[in-house]
């Protein structure tokens, strides 16, 4: 894992955001899932595992390019 990789940061909006983390490959599977509540932040990064992370509900994300929104903020 390439520990200078950039990070992407999440901020729940609300309850019960899902944070889903998506597999490379031949198939995308669903690697890894958070739960997160209004307020809770999760850092995360792509790896050589994971290629696309999805997110539902309300979420603010932020990353080098930055910032926006999911849930329809």
């Amino acid at each position: 894992m390439d520990v200078n990789a950039d990070y992407i940061v999440i901020k729940a909006m609300e309850d019960g955001v899902t944070i889903i983390g998506l597999t490379r490959g031949k198939d995308t599977k669903f690697n890894h899932t958070e739960k997160l509540d209004a307020g809770e932040i999760l850092v995360a990064q792509f790896t050589e595992n994971v290629s696309a992370i999805k997110i539902r509900g309300k979420a603010e994300v932020l990353t080098k390019h930055g910032e926006t929104f999911s849930g329809g903020i």
